[in-house]
C-alpha cells in the first residue's frame, strides 16, 4: 500500500514537471534588459519543460537583434515580431495564440517582474486554480504617479466587477491554457483577463510577488493611462451585462427621455390652461423637442447596437495584431 502511494506521488511529480510551461513576454524597446531577463527565466525553470515566447511589439531599438541572439543559442526560445507597435494587449493575445503550454505565464520585459516567482505561480495553478495573479504588494514605483492611482483604480475595478484583486495591473500572472483559449483581447483589456475568466467560471486567486525598480529603459506607463483604464472598465461591464441585449440599455434610456418629453408637454398644457402662460414664453418647447428626439435616437442606436452585437457573435476570428515574422532556433526544440 505504501509503495502504491509512493508510486502515485512519483507519477504526479513527473506529470507536473513534464507539463509544458509557456512564458510570454511582450517587449517594446527593452534591448538593455533582454539578456538579463532570459538568463533569469532559464534559471527559474531548470526543473520544467518550457518555452519562452518574446513578442517584439514593433521595437525601434536593438531589441529584435538581442532577442535573435538569445533564440539562436536557446532551443526553448521563440521570437514573434510585429509589423508595428500594437500595444501590450495585442502582444499578450499573440502570445496566447502561439503558446503550446498547458500553463501560460505572462510577465513584463523590463525586469521589474521577478522570474524567480514563476515556480510559485505554477505551484498555485497545480493546487487547482485556473488563474493566479501577481500582487506587487511592495511596489518600487513612484508613489504619486504610479502607486496611488493604481490603488484607486484597483479598488474601483473590484467594486464594479465583483472580482476582488489587489493588483490588476501586474502583468505577472499564470493561466491555464484551457481557461483563456476562448478569450479574445482588444484595446487595452489585458488587465481584465482575470475578470473575464472569473465570469466564465474560472477559479481565480492572487499571491504576493517581488517587484524591482526599473534600471534600464523607459517606462511606458503613467498616470495618463487612468482615463483609458476607466473607459475600458465601462466596456468590460457592458460586455458582462449587455453585450447580448444592448437594446435593453439604449431602449430604456430612450423611453425615459420620451417620457420626460411627454411630462414636459403635459406641464406646458397645464401652464396654458391654469396659469394662462404661453409655453412659447418658456424653455419647454426646446426641452420637449430635445427629450423626444434624444429618446428616438437612443432607441435607433439600440437597434444599431443589436445589429452590431449579432455581427460580433457571428464574426470570424479576426486578429488584433499583424505578425511580420517568427524567428526560432535551428536546433530541435526540447
Amino acid at each position: 500500500m505504501v509503495l502504491k502511494k509512493l508510486l502515485i506521488i512519483a507519477l504526479k511529480i513527473i506529470y507536473l514537471v513534464n507539463k509544458m510551461i509557456s512564458v510570454i513576454i511582450p517587449v517594446y524597446n527593452e534591448a538593455d534588459n533582454i539578456k538579463i531577463l532570459a538568463k533569469k527565466i532559464k534559471d527559474s525553470l531548470l526543473n520544467y519543460k518550457y518555452e519562452v515566447i518574446f513578442i517584439n511589439d514593433g521595437s525601434i531599438d536593438e531589441t529584435e537583434k538581442k532577442i535573435k541572439e538569445i533564440v539562436n543559442r536557446n532551443k526553448n526560445f521563440l521570437c514573434i515580431n510585429f509589423k508595428r507597435n500594437f500595444g501590450q494587449t495585442a502582444a499578450l493575445q499573440a502570445g496566447f495564440d502561439y503558446a503550446s503550454g498547458k500553463i501560460i505565464i505572462a510577465l513584463d520585459g523590463d525586469l521589474q517582474n521577478d522570474p524567480s516567482d514563476i515556480p510559485k505561480l505554477i505551484k498555485k495553478i497545480n493546487e487547482g486554480y485556473d488563474v493566479v495573479s501577481g500582487w506587487r504588494k511592495n511596489r518600487k514605483d513612484s508613489s504619486l504617479s504610479r502607486v496611488l492611482p493604481s490603488i484607486i483604480a484597483n479598488y474601483i475595478i473590484s467594486k464594479i466587477t465583483g472580482v476582488s484583486l489587489h493588483d490588476y495591473g501586474c502583468t505577472l500572472k499564470a493561466y491555464k491554457k484551457d481557461v483563456i483559449k476562448d478569450i479574445k483581447l482588444y484595446g487595452e483589456m489585458h488587465r481584465f483577463i482575470p475578470i473575464y475568466a472569473c465570469w466564465e467560471g474560472a477559479k481565480v486567486t492572487e499571491i504576493e510577488v517581488n517587484h524591482s525598480k526599473r534600471y534600464y529603459g523607459k517606462s511606458k506607463y503613467g498616470i495618463s493611462r487612468i482615463p483609458k483604464v476607466l473607459l475600458d472598465l465601462m466596456v468590460v461591464k457592458f460586455f458582462d451585462k449587455l453585450i447580448s441585449r444592448p437594446i435593453h440599455l439604449f431602449g430604456k434610456l430612450g423611453f425615459s427621455l420620451i417620457t420626460l418629453g411627454f411630462f414636459a408637454s403635459i406641464y406646458a398644457i397645464w401652464l396654458k390652461i391654469f396659469r394662462d402662460i404661453s409655453f412659447i414664453l418658456t424653455p419647454l418647447p426646446l426641452l420637449i423637442i430635445f427629450f423626444l428626439l434624444s429618446g428616438i435616437l437612443c432607441i435607433l442606436l439600440g437597434i444599431v447596437a443589436e445589429i452590431q452585437s449579432r455581427i460580433y457573435f457571428q464574426a470570424g476570428n479576426n486578429k488584433s495584431y499583424l505578425v511580420k515574422n517568427i524567428f526560432k532556433s535551428n536546433k530541435n526544440k526540447f
